[in-house]
């Protein structure tokens, strides 16, 4: 258990340094005359993703729940992928990446990376986002805490994603 703690540590830095990079594009943006959009679905987020680690760490231990390799190491291999994913839309998207939504009028379109088929993936962060979700957890057989974050995060994105449709549509050039 004690390298699995390890793992959803370093997933937590991660979070962090998501944070402090989110920060630091959402000046940029908004120096720039960004807008934010879905300011309200976004403490929920904060919530679903904290809990996400939390039931990561609690639920192997309360429920007394085994590493199963046959599982685990798959799941390993899907997490590490999922932050592959992850750090190649944040540095495609450059100033642009952000955990809210802020879109800078007149801005063109990320076309690059992970961005450059729309039409094929519209939205890999969030690929990522489900992934990493669905996987860290059950890298410990942390099942409950797998399906309640997918569910979770299913509905959340359905609004977060409409959210950041609506703000592009309205905010960038076609």
């Amino acid at each position: 258990m004690l390298w699995y703690t390890l793992l959803v540590a370093a997933v937590a830095v991660e979070r962090l340094a998501e944070l402090v990079v989110a920060k630091r594009n959402a000046k940029w943006t908004l120096a720039r005359g960004g807008v934010e959009y879905g300011r309200e679905h976004y403490p929920v987020m904060v919530v679903l993703h904290t809990g996400l680690l939390a039931g990561c760490l609690l639920e192997p231990v309360l429920a007394d729940r085994p590493f199963v390799p046959a599982l685990g190491w798959p799941m390993l291999a899907l997490v590490v992928a999922s932050q592959a994913l992850r750090w190649w839309c944040i540095r495609s998207l450059g100033p642009y990446w952000n955990t809210r939504v802020i879109v800078v009028p007149g801005a063109e379109p990320v076309r690059r990376g992970p961005y450059r088929h729309p039409n094929l993936l519209r939205h890999p962060n969030y690929v990522a986002v489900a992934v990493e979700g669905a996987a860290l957890p059950l890298v410990h057989s942390a099942w409950t805490t797998a399906a309640v974050f997918t569910v979770a995060n299913a509905a959340l994105l359905t609004v977060r994603i409409r959210c950041e449709d609506t703000a592009l549509r309205h905010l960038v050039p076609a």
